[in-house]
């Protein structure tokens, strides 16, 4: 089946942009320049929408939301053009990765990820297909929310920039419903400098 509807998370605004939470906006802004696609706010759907038609027919929305409402806005898009939840893949950062790995996966819970259990929520479905960029986690006893809101250091930026990196070049597989062959690329342990 393949992908119609791909959605980036993050927090709208200035004082957000460069925080390790945004990284589902870094990978979807990242894929609508490569497509050549120009955003526009749509309010029905609470966010900012491109519409793809090469090389891949497909929408791509960033919900201005917020992230604990990232739901509100996926789900008026897809309820609005019939999309099937199995045809929507949310970009998002993953804690539990470490920064510069990217994996993909379909359904699963929300590992605590606010914007993933408003979504689920929201779809009545666990059954989306994720992007997870690692971002890395503060450690033991260390407060997530402090860390997620900030900006990563210059190194794990780096890392998450090439996690995207990889995340996006095995598109022309997920969008083409080749998740297997796309899943196999993308989990490769990556070969020494």
């Amino acid at each position: 089946m393949p992908i119609r509807l791909i959605a980036g998370l993050g927090n709208p605004g200035a004082a957000y942009q460069d925080t390790r939470h945004n990284a589902g906006f870094w990978g979807i802004e990242a894929l609508a320049r490569q497509w050549h696609l120009d955003w526009h706010r749509e309010s029905r759907f609470h966010g900012r929408v491109a519409r793809a038609d090469h090389p891949f027919s497909s929408w791509l929305l960033c919900p201005e939301t917020f992230m604990n409402l990232s739901g509100r806005s996926v789900a008026a898009l897809a309820n609005f053009y019939r999309i099937d939840v199995a045809e929507i893949l949310v970009l998002h950062d993953e804690l539990d990765l470490p920064p510069g790995v990217a994996r993909l996966k379909q359904g699963g819970g929300s590992g605590g990820h606010n914007g993933l259990k408003d979504l689920i929520a929201q779809l009545g479905s666990p059954d989306f297909w994720r992007l997870r960029i690692g971002i890395g986690h503060p450690g033991p006893h260390q407060p997530v929310a402090n860390y997620v809101l900030h900006r990563p250091s210059k190194e794990d930026q780096a890392a998450i920039d090439l996690a995207l990196e990889r995340g996006l070049s095995v598109f022309p597989l997920v969008m083409t419903g080749q998740f297997r062959p796309a899943m196999n690329e993308l989990h490769k342990p990556l070969s020494p400098p």
